[in-house]
């Protein structure tokens, strides 16, 4: 039976599945805009996009007349692990049933949005994967917007992977997206999902802090492993910290209410100084992690 690990809230839900050889998931996108993304392994993808006057959408109180359209079929060559580099990934739209199957096995992220528009399913290469080094120091880390907001049309579903070096700080300065400000501030979910890397036999670990801020109290300091995830209604998060020794690795997935797609943050007025310092800094040498050509 496969190992699935769930996380939701009112605009964000995430599905961790852990398959053995040869197994499968079922999966009904409902509401929701979906991302299957490979954390370690590869994965074949069957996705049956349900018609509006179809029986299938009939059983599920939405009429009924027309057949399901024909299922697409998505091969994803996936990665050792999530330090090995970026993947490919495959968009699912809203109102279809899909089936997750690893011939070899291995563990497989779902990212997910409630929408209003369905968009077709299609296919993510990992060739198109914008990598991005930001800050300095140590505060140097890398981030793949395979399905950042400018980057890969999607109606709500913001998602990006974040790679800090052990002994770094990332999500630094402390930021937040929780009100909506025209131009300035988008109010946006957040749930985080973290991998950290061991050394030899030793289990990794990290820690992860949100603090209140005007428009909620989410309030956590908590130490974070393979596995973990922080779900972040409201509130300044950051940092996220890597123990030395231990590279963390973090899915963030994002989305809310507003009507555009945007991911616009306000740093925390007691540490925003710090984006000025990096000036003159070196990126940390051990970024990127992996080759490509797209990184900036």
């Amino acid at each position: 039976m496969p190992v699935v690990s769930e996380w939701r809230m009112e605009w964000t839900r995430l599905t961790v599945l852990e398959l053995a050889p040869g197994e499968a998931y079922a999966h009904a996108s409902g509401e929701c805009e979906w991302i299957v993304l490979p954390l370690s392994g590869g994965c074949r993808v069957h996705c049956r996009a349900l018609n509006p006057a179809s029986p299938a959408f009939e059983a599920r109180g939405f009429g009924g007349g027309a057949p399901a359209a024909e299922p697409q079929v998505f091969e994803l060559t996936g990665r050792e692990g999530v330090f090995s580099g970026v993947t490919d990934f495959v968009y699912l739209p809203r109102d279809a049933d899909a089936e997750i199957r690893s011939a070899a096995g291995g563990r497989f992220a779902l990212a997910g949005a409630p929408c209003a528009t369905r968009l077709p399913a299609r296919y993510g290469p990992a060739a198109g994967v914008p990598v991005e080094l930001r800050g300095a120091g140590h505060c140097s880390r890398q981030v793949n917007n395979f399905a950042a907001a400018d980057t890969f049309p999607a109606d709500r579903l913001i998602a990006v992977e974040v790679l800090t070096p052990g002994g770094n700080w990332s999500s630094y300065p402390p930021h937040k997206h929780d009100e909506h400000h025209p131009g300035e501030e988008s109010r946006l979910e957040e749930i985080y999902y973290f991998e950290i890397a061991p050394h030899g036999d030793t289990p990794g670990l990290g820690y992860q802090r949100v603090t209140p801020s005007p428009a909620g109290k989410t309030d956590i300091l908590t130490e974070v492993r393979t596995g973990d995830a922080v779900l972040i209604p409201d509130g300044w998060h950051g940092p996220s910290i890597a123990a030395p020794g231990h590279d963390m690795y973090y899915l963030n997935v994002m989305a809310g209410p507003g009507a555009t797609r945007e991911w616009l943050i306000r740093d925390h007025p007691d540490h925003g100084w710090i984006r000025g310092s990096w000036d003159g800094q070196d990126i940390d040498p051990r970024l990127p992690f992996s080759r490509t050509e797209d990184h900036r």
